[in-house]
């Protein structure tokens, strides 16, 4: 069988998240997020953003996530803007525009966008009340590109969505793996504070299932309950999550694992540059995009699985690899044996 550099989410869980499912197996608990594991995962959520007011809502996926709350923030008229690499813009099969919110892609080089794209869409939509209004800009941080917003370009997008009166939500799927770039210079506590909602990843990076969802803005929050109760996210079995959050984030294993898996990514990103590969775009995080041509591809296909990700001219394409973190270090001596053999 071929190993996947496919996704991050091959794998099952941690031994440890699965432990500690299985010792509180029989522990009798309320439903519905109301556990006890559920409440000690939020209550470390705000302690690791210091933002005692922030709420969290525990649910089961990053597109879950991504739906109920652009829906749940936005009116009728309302839109958001998305880089069009943006998971809502691409890959998510219209599930935002199925809530009746158009969104906006705007083009770009790096999988981020800036105050002057968004300010070039908004003055392309006066016609008021005929065209729809934009309300929320929406970001991922790891991008789809495994890019990584800085705190000054985050700083600088909050600002201006508080001066244009826009929501910015942050979609944090792969946060861990951002945030523990070697190049990142964000904390969680700027999550905390320059973003009106953003969520905490745990698919992706060491959790069965499981996203926890953080509401900042406060006029946000009330009734919040209600969306995920109507759209299937509110969980009978909640503990679930609790569990896994709270076993993930009580010793910082989520960013260990999430360092693991950009290390290991970062070992492949130097065999390739050893042999003059060139890349997509600059990563840091657990996702690279070297530039092949058509031999090379077939090359590394034999045992191992990746995405053509996108096709450069008639010879050569960029692919896309992804660590995880439980990518071990013979897998990786494996294929970095593999690259060095490339013609």
């Amino acid at each position: 069988m071929k190993y996947s550099f496919k996704n991050d989410y091959a794998e099952g869980a941690h031994p440890q998240v699965l432990e500690a499912l299985i010792q509180t197996n029989l522990i009798q608990q309320n439903g519905y997020g109301l556990d006890d594991y559920s409440i000690d995962a939020e209550q470390i959520i705000k302690q690791k953003i210091n933002n005692p007011k922030a709420k969290v809502f525990l649910v089961s996926g990053g597109t879950q996530a991504n739906l109920i709350i652009i829906s749940a923030f936005l009116r009728p008229h309302e839109s958001v803007v998305s880089p069009d690499t943006g998971h809502i813009f691409t890959n998510e099969s219209g599930a935002i525009e199925a809530t009746g919110h158009k969104v906006h892609g705007i083009e770009n080089k790096d999988g981020k966008i800036y105050a002057n794209d968004i300010q070039k869409l908004i003055d392309g939509h006066q016609n008021k009340p005929h065209q729809v209004k934009q309300k929320m800009v929406y970001i991922s941080n790891s991008t789809e590109l495994g890019t990584i917003y800085s705190r000054k370009e985050l700083i600088d997008l909050y600002q201006f969505c508080q001066d244009k009166d826009l929501y910015l939500f942050v979609d944090g799927a792969r946060l861990g793996h951002a945030l523990t770039a070697e190049t990142n210079d964000l904390t969680l506590e700027d999550f905390g504070k320059y973003t009106d909602a953003f969520y905490l990843g745990g698919t992706k990076n060491g959790a069965l299932i499981g996203e926890a969802i953080i509401i900042n803005n406060e006029s946000l929050q009330e009734e919040f309950g209600f969306h995920l109760k109507q759209k299937g996210a509110m969980l009978a079995k909640g503990r679930l999550l609790g569990i896994q959050f709270q076993e993930l984030l009580k010793e910082d294993l989520y960013f260990d694992l999430a360092k693991n898996a950009n290390q290991q990514a970062m070992k492949i990103k130097e065999a390739f540059k050893q042999i003059g590969c060139e890349f997509l775009c600059e990563t840091f995080t657990n996702q690279i995009f070297p530039i092949l041509n058509q031999n090379q591809i077939d090359e590394l296909s034999t045992n191992f699985d990746f995405y053509v990700w996108k096709k450069l001219d008639e010879e050569k394409s960029a692919i896309r690899l992804i660590t995880s973190w439980a990518t071990t270090n013979e897998i990786i001596e494996k294929f970095i044996t593999e690259i060095k053999n490339l013609k």
